[in-house]
């Protein structure tokens, strides 16, 4: 008889908690675990219906009375940068990229006490310590990779890694890059590391000629997820699947 226990995963729903999104709201989330034989399988069909990876975990929301959480991803093959982006991608066209096994270091661990102490110092992740830090890189049974981009080497010393200012965990899907977390040095003087990161995905996405990059969650009325539109054309997920909202240029 075929075992086919791993292939019909448990779901469990969370106990609702304060939404970090919008103000007045809960959230609950539904989940499963990905600790299974076909892992990359189950986090790509997951993924295709707006789920999200968090470690071994695969997670959506579920709340009761609010559907304002959008699963958003980049029609990479279409894109083509605005001018504003252009200047974005030229400002930053000397940062040193490289993408690595999913291994966590000191340097990417002080680069997020740092991005976290300023911008999401009352999220969940606050306070987030050096061993769960290395879980959250570490214990993913997929395709993760860990992308650094760092300032150039100085003058002085070619041999010597530049700055790290900005850190990317990221999944290989077999229809794109799905970016799990990123995060960047918020005292840098460069211009929009975030939105960087994204143009680099959006890039090596094209250069592997696959269709898109997962970016996650837009909710309307947060500030904090409006710049995932700016990325066009882009396709949001719904009842009845992933449609195109917006066929116009980039901002």
């Amino acid at each position: 008889m075929t075992d086919l226990s791993y292939q019909f995963p448990r779901f469990f729903v969370t106990a609702p908690s304060p939404c970090p999104y919008l103000d007045g709201k809960e959230e609950r989330k539904v989940f499963t675990d990905l600790s299974v034989p076909d892992a990359n399988e189950l986090n790509e069909a997951l993924g295709r219906v707006g789920f999200r990876r968090s470690q071994s975990i695969s997670y959506r929301p579920a709340c009761e009375q609010c559907s304002a959480c959008v699963s958003v991803r980049v029609l990479a093959r279409e894109f083509k940068p605005s001018k504003s982006l252009k200047r974005v991608r030229a400002r930053n066209i000397d940062l040193k990229v490289e993408m690595a096994d999913a291994f966590a270091t000191p340097e990417q661990f002080e680069l997020l006490r740092s991005y976290l102490a300023q911008r999401h110092h009352e999220g969940g992740m606050a306070d987030m310590d050096e061993f769960e830090f290395a879980e959250m890189i570490e214990q993913s049974p997929v395709n993760t990779r860990v992308i650094e981009y760092r300032e150039p080497p100085g003058d002085d010393d070619n041999l010597k890694p530049g700055k790290l200012i900005g850190c990317a965990l990221t999944d290989i899907l077999s229809d794109g890059l799905s970016m799990v977390y990123s995060f960047f040095d918020p005292e840098s003087t460069r211009v929009s590391l975030g939105t960087t990161m994204i143009l680099d995905h959006i890039e090596r996405t094209k250069k592997i000629d696959l269709p898109y990059v997962y970016l996650g969650y837009w909710v309307k009325g947060s500030s904090k997820m409006d710049y995932k539109t700016r990325f066009t054309p882009y396709e949001k997920l719904n009842a009845l699947g992933w449609y195109r909202e917006n066929n116009g240029e980039n901002k």
